[in-house]
């Protein structure tokens, strides 16, 4: 059974952001405004996705 995916959307500009958050989206594999990427869903991303929780719009695919 394969596992759960999430689609995650950076929707606002890293600009301004701290160190951590700028690796972060980078880790993620986002960059700018609108890039997408599909991830598993797991703790790891999730830890992520919490530090740019601000950044990003996340749903389920």
């Amino acid at each position: 059974m394969s596992e759960k995916k999430i689609k995650i959307t950076q929707v606002r500009s890293i600009i301004g952001g701290t160190r951590k958050q700028k690796a972060t989206i980078q880790a993620l594999g986002l960059g700018r405004p609108n890039y997408s990427v599909e991830k598993k869903d797991n703790a790891c991303t999730k830890g992520q996705i919490r530090v740019v929780q601000h950044l990003v719009k996340v749903e389920e695919v």
